[in-house]
């Protein structure tokens, strides 16, 4: 074999030697990204979770408004994402305990029993105001001391928040998408298919509640959203028996 034959297969297989670990170091690289994501919103292999969202408005039977269905889609690509499985479930259906499956529960207490027993047994230190009538506090959190407002199309509040039982790293979390109207919903879900990477490394796989706001959504939809402040203290905080006034109204500028 003269040099110029043994230089060209030398270099065949020193370019498939580059390509093999380039291939391997891609391969564990998209692995252990995905293992994280999935550890995040534990989803391992297959697994299966639960979709719990409120019924619409029109009717007996199982309808879901528009801007929900919407948030769905948005999980239900992150949940595919995590070669996993969902079953939907409307709020009324989902008699059962949490920490088995990962859960990810869509829609405000006024509409959704489930998110109503969520905030009252894992955060006592949000109160949302579901009064019928209509009034300047209808729809407005109470998060510790603080209120916030929502003023319709101009400024929305929405919690996003990871949570897990006493059990740990054993439990499998529940994901609450608390909105104060239905846009806000879809609003939240997308900050967390965005974000859920910056999230993972901030908290790892622990619990957080997220206030987030979402701004001028009759002319941006669910697209421009604020992260307000972490409000995981104050809202897994039950409030003294005898709570005394807000100090702080949240409006517009």
């Amino acid at each position: 074999m003269n040099d110029d034959v043994r230089n060209i297969v030398l270099g065949v297989i020193a370019a498939g030697l580059s390509a093999a670990i380039g291939w391997v170091a891609r391969t564990y690289l998209w692995n252990r990204k995905l293992r994280r994501k999935q550890a995040f919103f534990g989803l391992p292999e297959n697994s299966e979770c639960l979709l719990v969202v409120n019924r619409g408005a029109a009717g007996p039977e199982f309808a879901v408004m528009r801007y929900d269905v919407f948030a769905l889609l948005e999980l239900a690509a992150l949940i595919k994402d995590c070669n996993a499985h969902a079953q939907i479930l409307p709020h009324d259906t989902a008699r059962q305990g949490f920490g088995e499956r990962t859960e990810f529960c869509v829609g405000g207490p006024a509409s959704n029993r489930r998110m109503a027993a969520h905030l009252s047994s894992l955060l006592p230190g949000v109160q949302v105001n579901v009064d019928a009538e209509p009034g300047p506090d209808r729809g407005s959190f109470l998060i510790g001391s603080e209120r916030y407002r929502v003023e319709h199309g101009r400024q929305e509040f929405a919690l996003l928040a990871r949570l897990t039982g006493e059990r740990g790293r054993d439990t499998r979390p529940v994901f609450l998408f608390c909105g104060q109207t239905s846009i806000t919903n879809q609003a939240t879900t997308r900050y967390l298919a965005r974000h859920h990477e910056r999230l993972t490394r901030k908290y790892g796989t622990g619990s957080f509640v997220l206030l987030l706001k979402v701004i001028n959504s009759q002319a941006y939809g669910p697209d421009v959203v604020e992260l307000v402040e972490d409000v995981t203290r104050a809202a897994q905080t039950a409030p003294p028996a005898a709570a005394t006034a807000p100090r702080n109204t949240h409006r517009a500028s």
